[in-house]
């Protein structure tokens, strides 16, 4: 079996995480984003590591430029039997405030472009009897004010985690989604700049909400991804798990 991972979203935050832990785990990784300087950055310092890596410029809401993209990584690296789905934008605003174009970018991404990344890269693990999906809903799935495109992605992707578990078990794959909570990335500055707090007033204030009291780091979310994508999660399809400090309702 090859040790191919794809990662979408990789030139920052979660993403640029789980492409450095999945290459110390041993993957060849692609890292897939719309930032050319990110994801060459990322690829370079896997292989300054000792590891080896590719940085793909690509748009995952963009059929053949997915298509093309896994190609590409099959051909290179090797056929891929992890992805993950972490490629995600925000476009936050309130429902009477919202235009078509908030709605639309937000679910292509995080829909259109999950949907795209997992049909291109499956025939890979079916035709290995092996593979693992890891598809990044969050905790906002439950419902977030001023979140209504994005709520909407993050909760239809957990229904597609599971609909994939059960049409590729028979084939050696398992497809997993992980929920996280607030997570201390570029993303959540943003929100802490836009909100007019210092980010790390911004992460004090969660913090105090959080059972465990502190907010979350990228590397947290990229051991559970290590564990998804290991051999040792075999029996464990289906399912999302949130990572945010406590229990969600």
């Amino acid at each position: 079996m090859s040790k191919v991972a794809i990662v979408t979203g990789a030139a920052r935050g979660i993403g640029a995480a789980v492409a450095r832990r999945l290459a110390s785990d041993g993957f060849a990784v692609a890292l897939l984003d719309l930032q050319d300087a990110g994801v060459k950055e990322g690829a370079a310092a896997i292989t300054a590591d000792g590891g080896k890596a590719i940085g793909l410029v690509v748009d995952v809401s963009d059929t053949e430029q997915v298509e093309a993209a896994v190609a590409k990584v099959a051909e290179e690296l090797g056929p891929p039997v992890v992805l993950v789905n972490n490629a995600g934008i925000t476009r936050d605003n309130l429902l009477f405030k919202m235009t078509d174009g908030d709605w639309d970018s937000v679910i292509g991404v995080h829909l259109r472009g999950s949907f795209l990344m997992s049909r291109a890269a499956q025939k890979y693990m079916t035709q290995q009897k092996w593979g693992r999906i890891v598809n990044l809903s969050s905790t906002s799935a439950l419902g977030n004010r001023g979140q209504a495109n994005y709520s909407a992605a993050k909760a239809g992707l957990q229904g597609f985690t599971k609909t994939l578990a059960i049409e590729l078990g028979k084939f050696g794959v398992t497809v997993n989604a992980i929920a996280p909570g607030f997570i201390a990335t570029e993303m959540t500055a943003a929100t802490a700049e836009r909100l007019g707090v210092s980010f790390e007033d911004f992460k004090a204030g969660a913090a105090t909400q959080i059972p465990v009291g502190r907010v979350g780091e990228p590397e947290d979310i990229a051991h559970l991804v290590s564990f998804f994508a290991s051999e040792g999660s075999g029996f464990v399809s289906g399912q999302v798990v949130y990572a945010a400090g406590g229990p969600q309702d």
